[in-house]
């Protein structure tokens, strides 16, 4: 697609651990029990070992769940681990809906890029927060996962946006760092951000642009379908 009005500013989100909390340890424990699996929060479980071929829609969900239980699972248990997971993953960031909502009154032109399995983007098809974004980009609709660079050039060409003119906020440096080497503004979150201060400076004193940070391909597969152990 080609670009259009380049000049006009975007702002990027991310969703899991920007708009949504991250999910409790009661949240963990009630998945855990579900699948016979313990400590699944941890950066080496079988839950993050696969998340990312399943967030790219390369395998289905009866498949990710069966390799994160190490057993046979059935599309009727899938589906309730699924609708587990879901909800899980949707405690909102009240502080950054806030933002948000101000964002959006002001006229700012908004999009979402999150990596999320096809069966959570149903779940959150009817959020009250999906109507403040003019574009929605999920990884299992587009077969890309952050931080492929090619995610975030297709990003790009669809918003017809100057790199530079496109404020990205992710939690995860990897994405920040995939992103700023292509000259997106990139911003690193954390739960402790203030995300108006954060929005409010200056390019060069944006927070979370990490020029040191090595490359995400270093850090992370290229390829959807690389498992990777670090949560999104």
């Amino acid at each position: 697609m080609a670009r259009n009005d380049s000049s006009r500013r975007w702002y990027l989100f991310d969703y899991g651990n920007v708009i949504s909390t991250a999910p409790t340890p009661e949240d963990w424990e009630v998945l855990a029990e579900a699948t016979g699996t313990p400590d699944l929060q941890a950066p080496t479980s079988r839950y993050w070992l696969h998340r990312y071929a399943y967030d790219a829609g390369a395998v289905t969900a009866d498949e990710y769940w069966t390799l994160v239980c190490g057993e046979s699972v059935s599309r009727t248990r899938a589906a309730w681990l699924d609708a587990l997971d879901g909800n899980q993953w949707s405690h909102p960031n009240l502080e950054t809906l806030d933002v948000l909502e101000d964002l959006e009154a002001r006229g700012e032109q908004l999009a979402l890029l999150s990596n999320m399995p096809a069966t959570m983007v149903s779940q959150h098809a009817d959020a009250p927060w999906t109507r403040l974004f003019r574009h929605l980009f999920f990884s299992s609709s587009l077969r890309l996962v952050k931080p492929t660079p090619a995610v975030f050039e297709h990003v790009l060409a669809e918003l017809g946006a100057d790199p530079a003119r496109v404020i990205f906020v992710d939690d995860s440096p990897q994405n920040i760092a995939a992103a700023a080497a292509l000259g997106l503004d990139a911003r690193l979150f954390s739960p402790a951000s203030d995300l108006s201060a954060m929005l409010a400076r200056s390019d060069s004193a944006a927070p979370g642009r990490r020029p040191e940070d090595p490359p995400a391909s270093a850090a992370r597969g290229l390829q959807p379908v690389i498992s990777s152990a670090v949560p999104e």
